[in-house]
């Protein structure tokens, strides 16, 4: 048996477990991550899955990536090269009417279908964007954490919570009451007052359900939806784009930024165990057997995980680990990948053009997202799902042949546990027809042209990536688990029950999403420690 000293090991070599190691290292930190599979980026990766075809296995899109984080590691010195979609949405309706979305295309398509809508949307999404414009302040910062006591820690977080207060305080009070709105009501309430027409409801609907496992009429999905207006691609705000060479190239660079500061980092290297001793982490045990000695032990994995199975139990308090073991996940999302002869012509609007290099959006009401929830709860999967539809090779030759193409089905809703004992094993197939017949509902020829595909089940994506009950997002964004309360209330500063251990994975504030910004503020907490043991 070996051993290894170092300054901090990371369990993960996903986007923020090598943002995290990149800032450690930095700063003058001797760094190493150990990743389970044999590649690093986590769910952010980009793999040929059938001959010539290459894409975005898991995490399929770029606009949540903090641009603060993009500058500090020079992404782009390292290859990263990041497009916009030339359209944002489409959302093609059975009727044959659709929504195009995207500068200059929005409030023409709205008025369209509503002029009513079309009076609304504006003031809407400026809503929507001055409290994400607020909120953004909130994302590369620890939220207020709760401590017993009273001493140096309490007094650091009545000044945290100080400084939440003031940046709260540049929201109007009409903005601080649309803010409530927004993380207690659900989506569809605050729509449905709003708006008229399916299509433009729909819209905004979607994105208070993606990696949601709930219909947009649960209360707080509209905070989901708020959490999706947090992102901009190249300085523009609420827009989504395409990293050259897929998501891959993502966490490629992060991972070329990180090793150009001396990280190391081991692929193929599962973590059986977190040594703890005398109340606190010292350093993590290998399934080879392998032990590394470290000062701090930064997880990157879904905190239930990482406190269920990979903590000894001994080591934590019972209510602890009871809490924990509580923590809700299960993103309702079924992940495929499909290789195409040919783009797909839509009913709606037939032949290529910019709608298909947008996000094409198959859930043409907030009924029918409610009604896929609810199918899914009771059989299992939506008979009628939610399919978002992306064909990046539309805006990045370099994932296909010439003349054909790769495209990302993002499918919602199934449930993350089969109903009756049935396994997602027997079923994937199964769904993964359905699927693709749901496209080919509004894109005939769509399913004629599928000539490779890779599936991801709820439980394929638990078994590849770990992300458990396919869980997107480490842990639902439900008000029980944002915030202070992420991951739980007294661990909001990023560090965990046992000194030394830290979170900096998706689990953690402000959650789910490529964002960096878990991983980034965890190595603020790390170097916090750090530097006060060693001044």
């Amino acid at each position: 048996m070996s051993n290894h000293e170092v300054d901090a090991v990371i369990i993960g070599a996903g986007h923020n477990g090598l943002t995290c190691a990149a800032y450690l290292a930095m700063a003058g930190l001797k760094v190493r991550i150990v990743e389970r599979r044999k590649v690093v980026g986590g769910a952010a990766v980009t793999e040929e899955f059938c001959p010539g075809f290459r894409n975005s296995v898991a995490a399929y899109t770029v606009s949540l990536l903090n641009p603060q984080i993009i500058a500090d590691l020079k992404l782009a010195d390292h290859g990263l090269q990041i497009v916009e979609r030339r359209a944002q949405n489409f959302l093609p309706a059975p009727d044959g009417s659709y929504l195009l979305t995207g500068e200059g295309r929005t409030q023409q398509s709205v008025a369209k279908l509503s002029q009513q809508d079309a009076a609304t949307i504006g003031e809407f999404s400026r809503e929507l964007e001055a409290i994400a414009d607020v909120l953004r302040q909130f994302v590369l910062r620890a939220p207020p954490n709760l401590v017993e006591g009273f001493g140096i820690g309490a007094i650091s977080e009545a000044f945290n919570a100080l400084g939440t207060a003031n940046i709260l305080r540049r929201l109007s009070l009409e903005q601080q009451r649309n803010l409530l709105d927004l993380f207690t009501r659900s989506a569809g309430e605050m729509l449905d007052e709003r708006f008229e027409n399916d299509l433009v409801k729909a819209l905004f609907g979607f994105d208070a359900i993606v990696g949601n496992y709930a219909s947009p009429y649960a209360a707080g999905s509209a905070y989901v939806m708020l959490h999706h207006a947090f992102g901009e691609v190249n300085g523009k705000k609420g827009v989504w784009g395409h990293a050259i060479g897929g998501m891959g190239a993502i966490t490629q660079a992060m991972a070329s930024a990180a090793r150009s500061h001396g990280v190391e980092i081991e692929t193929d290297a599962p973590v059986r165990e977190v040594i703890v001793e005398k109340d606190r982490a010292t350093g993590i045990i290998l399934d080879n057997g392998e032990t590394v000695r470290a000062k701090y032990v930064v997880s990157n994995v879904n905190p239930k995980l990482l406190y269920t199975r990979l903590v000894p139990a001994g080591a934590l308090a019972g209510e602890f680990r009871t809490r924990i073991s509580r923590w809700q996940n299960g993103s309702g999302t079924f992940r495929m990948n499909v290789a195409l002869s040919a783009l797909p012509s839509f009913t709606a609007l037939p032949g290529p053009g910019d709608h298909l290099t947008a996000g094409i959006i198959i859930a043409p009401s907030l009924g029918y997202m409610d009604r896929a929830w609810h199918d899914a709860r009771d059989f299992g999967w939506s008979r009628a799902p939610v399919v978002e539809v992306l064909i990046p090779s539309t805006l990045d030759d370099s994932l296909s042949p010439p003349g054909q193409h790769v495209a990302s089905l993002f499918c919602q809703h199934v449930a993350p546990q089969l109903p009756g004992g049935k396994s997602w094993d027997d079923h994937r197939d199964e769904v993964a027809d359905l699927m693709i017949a749901t496209v080919d509902g509004y894109a005939p020829g769509f399913a004629g042209s599928v000539i490779g595909r890779q599936i991801l089940s709820p439980l394929d994506l638990e078994r590849q990536f770990g992300l458990l009950g396919g869980d997107i997002f480490h842990g639902a964004l439900t008000l029980n688990q944002l915030f202070s309360a992420r991951p739980m209330l007294g661990h909001a500063d990023y560090r965990g029950p046992l000194r030394g251990l830290y979170h900096c994975g998706s689990g953690a504030h402000p959650g789910g999403g490529v964002t960096g910004a878990p991983g980034h503020n965890a190595a603020r907490a790390v170097l916090a420690d750090h530097r006060a043991l060693f001044a």
